[in-house]
């Protein structure tokens, strides 16, 4: 390693006096003009991982559906997933160290982790449409060279693209074409060989409107439109030519705020979704005859996918394990249907896609989505082999039909990570074979009332949960009380957790009343701020 160089390449990229910041879930976020020398870390972070695992890894610029002004960077490990756990201490380390450990830093990590210095490094950056973006992603590509790594940049992508780009090269190909006109031509003939078989349905029911969040999803799917066949009929609305990323818009715009972005014209029964930031979310949603505002989450997404499934497991005669994967925010009806209902065990983690990720590993087929809309199905090995074999080789028409149209499902699916262009392809190819019109999509169950609360605490830190986050260990006594609220209304649960970023408790309660859904709420957020050392003026109802 060039210490010289280090050192020269890094005081170009000064690290602000006073300035800490934490690795988490979604990789390091803040202010835009925060982050320059935490892109030159990250470039370096990345070589380092590169050679310790001799594979390509990824460096995604990008904060999602945060704020335009704001920015953020995470790595993706050689599958196409997640940094490793043991390696977001070592990002955090290395993004908070002083001028003069960072070469410390870098050599104790290499120690620490066996890095082998002479292997050779290969990088994968894409970056979303940000102003800040594309100064930021060069300073990555600073940290990159100045430890001798090879990259690609592959500029403006969705950050499931890149997930999916780092996928293909790990595994030689196998996955697909580490290219943008390869991740086109894979998804799209997927979904072509599906609708093939759909009812030929009104005209009406295949157009969709899509608000893309004045981001990078506008920009794709204007690419990817020539590989769509005719019958797809999609109208971009929030494309980013005039408004500014995520600002009322995008799907946790629409999530958090239960009603249709700004710049969609929605008129009644119109099927719409939106994407995120960086199109790894996605939402559904609608306008009855009355003018009433429907919300189809990603709890909504994941029966529709398990009921579709699960139809086709049956036809195909395997006994193969099918699970779904849950977090405590996913609505009581939604896990009520899949157990009772369906017949599909549902399994409930702490909130993160790592979590969720990796308990969804575990069966045959898991699927997993966080209410938001972030989510994905993922096949173990044997499961896909298994249903490719059957797909050539059975001799049963209707049970090679039906492995045939699994086949297709693992070849739309992005396995790799939530992706908003695949989970819409996936959907629409399920309510075109089912003919279901989205209504009927969200009549499977009707939503318990629920209410999202968060109250400031001085310290997250003295709340501690358990059971997956459902039930709250410290402060004594609260779990205790929250028993009692609960107790008090129909059909109710309500729990509490910790903010993974700032100093909130957030509170999540639902009962059989939007009243009562309100009542609970509150009267949890009381407890919390009493209880738990609230900040500020106690919540107001």
């Amino acid at each position: 390693m060039d210490s010289e160089a280090l050192k020269k390449y890094s005081a170009l990229h000064p690290k602000p006096a006073g300035l800490t910041l934490q690795y988490g879930t979604a990789g390091f976020r803040t202010k835009a003009e925060q982050l320059d020398h935490i892109m030159f870390r990250m470039g370096l972070l990345a070589v380092l991982r590169s050679k310790a695992v001799v594979s390509t890894i990824g460096i995604m610029v990008t904060a999602s559906h945060n704020p335009e002004e704001d920015n953020g960077v995470k790595l993706v490990d050689p599958l196409g997933e997640m940094l490793h756990p043991s390696w977001e201490e070592y990002a955090t380390q290395l993004a908070n160290a002083e001028e003069r450990e960072l070469q410390k830093i870098v050599t104790e990590i290499c120690q620490k982790a066996a890095v082998n210095q002479h292997k050779d490094a290969s990088v994968f950056i894409g970056r979303d449409t940000r102003p800040s973006s594309e100064k930021l992603s060069q300073s990555v590509i600073d940290g990159i060279s100045v430890l001798g790594g090879q990259y690609h940049d592959y500029g403006l992508v969705t950050t499931p693209q890149l997930h999916y780009m780092v996928c293909c090269q790990n595994t030689q190909g196998q996955y697909g074409k580490a290219t943008l006109e390869g991740y086109y031509e894979k998804l799209s003939k997927a979904f072509m060989e599906l609708i093939k078989q759909s009812p030929r349905s009104a005209e009406s029911q295949r157009h969709l409107k899509i608000d893309c969040a004045n981001g990078i999803g506008a920009l794709k799917l204007s690419e990817m439109e020539p590989y769509f066949p005719k019958e797809v009929l999609i109208h971009l609305y929030n494309d980013g030519t005039k408004e500014k990323l995520n600002h009322l818009c995008g799907a946790d715009f629409v999530k958090v705020h239960q009603k249709p972005p700004r710049g969609l014209d929605m008129k009644p029964n119109e099927r719409c979704c939106s994407f995120d930031g960086d199109a790894d979310r996605i939402v559904y949603y609608y306008k009855d005859a009355t003018g009433h505002f429907h919300l189809i989450d990603g709890d909504k997404i994941a029966t529709l996918i398990s009921i579709f499934l699960k139809d086709l497991l049956a036809k195909v005669g395997q006994t193969l394990k099918m699970a779904v994967v849950q977090t405590a925010y996913a609505n009581g009806s939604s896990t009520h249907y899949l157990e009772e209902t369906l017949k599909v065990p549902v399994h409930c983690v702490k909130t993160g896609v790592k979590h969720l990720h990796h308990k969804a590993q575990e069966f045959d087929i898991g699927v997993y989505f966080e209410a938001n809309g972030h989510g994905t199905v993922l096949f173990s090995k044997a499961a896909e082999t298994k249903i490719r074999q059957l797909a050539k080789e059975e001799k049963d028409d209707e049970k090679r039909e039906a492995a045939k149209v699994l086949e297709n499902m693992i070849d739309l699916i992005n396995q790799t990570v939530g992706d908003a262009v695949s989970d819409m392809l996936v959907i629409e190819a399920i309510l075109a074979l089912k003919g279901l019109t989205v209504q009927q999509w969200d009549a499977v169950y009707t939503d318990l009332p629920n209410r999202l609360l968060k109250v400031q605490v001085a310290d997250r830190r003295v709340i501690d949960t358990t059971d997956a986050e459902r039930r709250a260990v410290t402060p004594p006594g609260l779990q205790e009380k929250i028993d009692a609220l609960v107790k008090k209304y129909k059909l109710s649960r309500a729990f509490v957790r910790p903010s993974g970023t700032e100093d909130v408790v957030r509170i999540y309660a639902e009962a059989d009343t939007q009243e009562n859904a309100d009542a609970l709420a509150h009267e949890v957020s009381l407890a919390v701020y009493h209880l738990a050392g609230g900040k500020g003026a106690p919540p107001q109802p």
